[in-house]
């Protein structure tokens, strides 16, 4: 931690070498320095490559939540098939979801709900590196390692780790999801948990009988850099360790903590989910271009009614304060909320009252991006088993998220054998939302 000394210490230079100035530029953020990570940044931009300012909230309900229960309660099916918890009506005409979600229902006019997403994977770790990275891997569920980058890690790679004015990291894990990271990227392109060491080192340890507040911690520098025995000092650090100290003395170390915001509004998310929705709200607004979020507890193999009701009440609250929230906020243009699991669940209801793993037709919703909202994208079939219109495959909505985020959808990067390859091979952005 960097700790400012007493002014006399300044201008005695006692102790305040370039080392001990430099502490701010070690921050824990991954593999690199924060100076270092802003340079990146930098090259980036150097090189050309598109930085929208748009930004992806990836809520991942961990164990394969089940479509029929969330998204697609086809009441109309056999009754071994239709919806445990029944269905509530939306403010869409037409359109129902699960009975368990009232509130999204009510925001249902500001969301997508994907009917035909489709994989061929119906293993945990396969199916999660399916969706996160738009490409299978069979080894996975046998202990083998990623082996295309998560969509974020390709974020940040393109648009460098950090965001260039504010220094916020390009993309934060809040939870952590199965093959999330970089892969052959390298580390340095790897999520940023705020749970760890890199967070704590994001404030400065400032001794409340030397500094009161802000202004004078900004005094001292000035008094630093006018000191006669520290000519240069300052003047001598790079830009981007200039922005190092602009990030730990400015506003987006406050985007992580959400004590500044209404308790309307800390009210109106709730607890848990809502708390990790609202502080990725934040991150957004600060300059974060992908956010992973984590709910687990959907592998329901019985009594998934009872399962349901236990574990939807506060991923329904915290997704429609979300969807709402962004809305009122003038974000629904650059925001994008992506809902989705590793897969969905067995249409037909097990001997236990359950539902199995099932990667045929899986759980998808959306919101905002400024993508068209407002109702149902694609058809299930009558069992509700597999699409009965045109699937939307991984890839598919890895280009709908590079649309929204302005990457080339045509883009390649090198991989450990030299080989440029592409990150979306076939995928096509969703044509009823753009």
């Amino acid at each position: 931690m960097f700790e400012l000394r007493s002014n006399r210490a300044y201008r005695d230079c006692e102790g305040a070498t370039r080392r001990e100035f430099m502490k701010v530029g070690t921050l824990g953020l991954g593999a690199m320095t924060l100076p270092g990570l802003l340079a990146a940044r930098a090259a980036a931009a150097a090189e050309g490559k598109q930085v929208k300012d748009t930004s992806v909230v990836w809520l991942w309900l961990g164990g394969g939540p089940t479509h029929v229960e969330t998204f697609d309660p086809k009441m109309s099916a056999p009754v071994e098939y239709r919806s445990v918890t029944g269905e509530v009506e939306t403010n869409v005409t037409g359109l129902t979801l699960g009975g368990t979600l009232p509130k999204i229902a009510a925001v249902a006019d500001k969301m997508a709900f994907v009917r035909s997403f489709a994989h061929t994977n119906s293993g945990h770790g396969g199916g999660t590196h399916f969706v996160m990275t738009g490409y299978d891997n069979r080894m996975i569920d046998n202990g083998g390692l990623p082996t295309r980058p998560s969509i974020g890690s390709i974020v940040s790679r393109v648009r460098g780790p950090n965001h260039l004015q504010t220094g916020m990291p390009t993309y934060v894990r809040l939870g952590g999801i199965g093959a999330d990271g970089p892969a052959f990227l390298g580390t340095a392109f790897a999520p940023f948990d705020p749970n760890g060491q890199a967070r704590r080192n994001m404030s400065l340890a400032v001794p409340e009988d030397r500094l009161d507040d802000r202004k004078a911690l900004l005094a001292d520098l000035d008094r630093l850099r006018d000191a006669a025995d520290n000519q240069g000092l300052i003047d001598g650090l790079t830009k981007f360790e200039q922005q190092a100290f602009n990030l730990v003395l400015g506003s987006a170390p406050k985007a992580f903590d959400t004590k500044d915001e209404s308790q309307k509004t800390i009210d109106a998310y709730g607890k848990g989910l809502g708390e990790q929705l609202l502080r990725a709200r934040r991150l957004c607004e600060a300059g974060c271009g992908f956010v992973t979020v984590s709910y687990g507890g959907w592998d329901m193999h019985g009594n998934i009614k009872q399962a349901m009701t236990q574990r939807s009440p506060q991923l329904d609250q915290a997704v429609a304060a979300f969807v709402a929230d962004c809305y009122d906020r003038g974000l629904s243009d650059k925001v994008l909320l992506v809902i989705t699991g590793e897969f969905g669940r067995t249409p037909k209801v097990n001997r236990n009252a359950g539902r199995d793993h099932w990667a045929p037709l899986s759980t998808l919703a959306l919101s905002g991006g400024g993508l068209k909202m407002g109702g149902a994208v694609g058809e299930s079939a009558p069992k509700v088993d597999v699409p009965r219109s045109k699937p939307i495959r991984p890839q598919d909505l890895m280009a709908t998220v590079f649309h929204v985020l302005g990457l080339d959808p045509k883009m390649q990067i090198v991989n450990p054998a030299g080989r440029p390859v592409y990150m979306i091979e076939d995928g096509k952005p969703m044509e009823e939302l753009i």
